[in-house]
C-alpha cells in the first residue's frame, strides 16, 4: 500500500476526509497522541485498524468527534453529569465511556455495550472529523504495543505502506493518552489515568471519582478473563525493544542503584539508557516519556533504566501507568 503524506493544509483535509469516508485509514495528530482513524460507524473500516496495528480485536477504540453535541449519535444516555464533564473538559484530553447505540458496531467498542468518546483539542483532528462527516474511530497511531506516537516519525517509522494517508502535525503537546472514565458508573470511574486528573474531575462533578482495581495492581493483567472497558487496561502496552527496569524508593538510593546497574551492563557490553525525570516535573515527563523510549529504541539501548516518579501526583500516576506497562512490571525496589 501507497502512504500519502499529507498536510493541514485545507485541500489535503479534503483528501484525508475522502479516504475516511471510502472506509480507509488516516493517521492525524491530536494533542495527546497521534490516532489512527476510520469511520466508527463502518465495521469493515474499523476491522482494518486492527489489521494494521495488529491490535486485539476485544481492545476497544475510542471515537472521537468533533461537536460535543455529536455524542448523540454515539449514546442515547446523556445525564447533567456527562454534560458538566463536556462543558469543562471538551475539547481536551478527557474520554468519556457511555451507553453505545446500536448503530455503533461491536468492532469499533470490543464488544461492549458502551463506548468511549471525546472531542480531541487539534485543529487538524477536528478538522477531518468535520469534513468526514462521521465519528472517527482513533486509537494510536503505531503498532500494537509499541510506544505511542507523540511525533510524525513515529507514525511513518511504525506505519508507512500500512496506512492510506498520514497527516503531518507538529508534536503532540500532551504526550500520553487521555484519561478515560467510565460515566455508566456511579461514582464514575478511571479506567486509565491521564492529564486530567481524579482532582480535576472531582472539582466538577462534586464526589469522589473511583478507580479500576487494576490500576492500583503493580503486576501484569493481561491474563485471565479480563475484558478491557478502556485501551491500555489488559495487553503489555507502551512497550520499547529494550529489556526495561523501574527503580522505586527513596531518591537517593534510586540514583544510586541505577547507576550501579549502568557500570555493570556496560561492563557487560551491554548499552545501557537511562530515564530519570526531576522528582516533580510530571508534566515533562508525561511530555516525553514516549518519545524517549523511541529515541533509545532507535540508538540500540539493551537496556533501559527507568527512575520511578512518585504517584501521589495524578499526572505522576498517570505517567507510571505507563511506565510500569512498558517494563512489564519489572520493577526493583531500593
Amino acid at each position: 500500500m501507497k502512504t500519502q503524506i499529507l498536510t493541514a493544509s485545507s485541500d489535503d483535509i479534503k483528501t484525508a476526509a475522502g479516504i475516511i469516508k471510502a472506509g480507509g485509514l488516516v493517521a492525524f495528530p491530536t494533542e495527546t497522541v497521534y490516532g489512527l482513524g476510520a469511520n466508527a460507524l463502518d465495521a469493515a473500516a474499523v476491522k482494518k485498524i486492527y489489521e494494521a496495528k495488529g491490535r486485539p480485536r476485544d481492545n476497544p477504540t475510542i471515537v472521537h468527534i468533533a461537536r460535543a453535541s455529536d455524542i448523540g449519535m454515539l449514546t442515547p444516555d446523556i445525564d447533567a453529569l456527562t454534560v458538566s464533564l463536556i462543558d469543562n473538559f471538551w475539547p481536551g484530553p478527557l474520554t468519556l465511556v457511555v451507553k453505545k447505540r446500536h448503530e455503533v458496531p461491536d468492532i469499533t467498542t470490543g464488544g461492549l455495550p458502551t463506548v468511549a468518546v471525546r472531542m480531541p483539542d487539534e485543529p487538524a483532528a477536528l478538522s477531518l472529523i468535520r469534513e468526514a462527516g462521521c465519528p472517527i474511530a482513533a486509537p494510536s497511531a503505531n503498532l500494537s504495543g509499541k510506544p505511542s506516537p507523540t511525533k510524525m516519525s513515529h507514525v511513518i517509522q511504525d506505519l508507512d505502506g500500512r496506512v492510506d494517508a498520514i497527516i503531518v502535525g507538529d508534536d503532540c503537546r500532551v504526550g500520553i493518552e487521555s484519561t478515560v472514565l467510565d460515566v455508566t458508573a456511579r461514582p464514575p470511574v478511571i479506567l486509565r489515568p491521564g492529564i486530567v486528573t481524579a482532582v480535576d474531575i472531582e472539582a466538577v462533578i462534586g464526589e469522589k471519582a473511583g478507580f479500576d482495581p487494576a490500576l492500583l495492581e503493580k503486576s501484569e493483567t493481561s491474563g485471565g478473563g479480563l475484558k478491557p472497558k478502556s485501551p491500555g487496561m489488559k495487553y503489555r502496552h507502551y512497550a520499547p525493544k529494550a529489556k526495561m527496569v523501574v527503580i522505586e524508593g527513596r531518591r537517593g538510593r534510586v540514583k544510586a542503584e541505577i547507576l550501579r546497574l549502568k557500570l555493570l551492563n556496560e561492563r557487560e557490553g551491554n548499552r545501557v539508557g537511562v530515564l530519570l525525570f526531576e522528582e516533580k516535573a510530571f508534566r515533562e515527563a508525561a511530555h516525553d516519556f514516549f518519545a524517549r523510549l523511541r529515541e533509545m529504541d532507535d540508538e540500540g539501548t539493551d537496556l533501559i533504566l527507568a527512575g520511578a516518579l512518585s504517584d501521589v501526583d495524578g499526572v505522576g500516576f498517570a505517567v507510571m501507568n505507563r511506565m510500569m506497562k512498558s517494563a512489564g512490571y519489572n520493577i526493583v525496589k531500593v
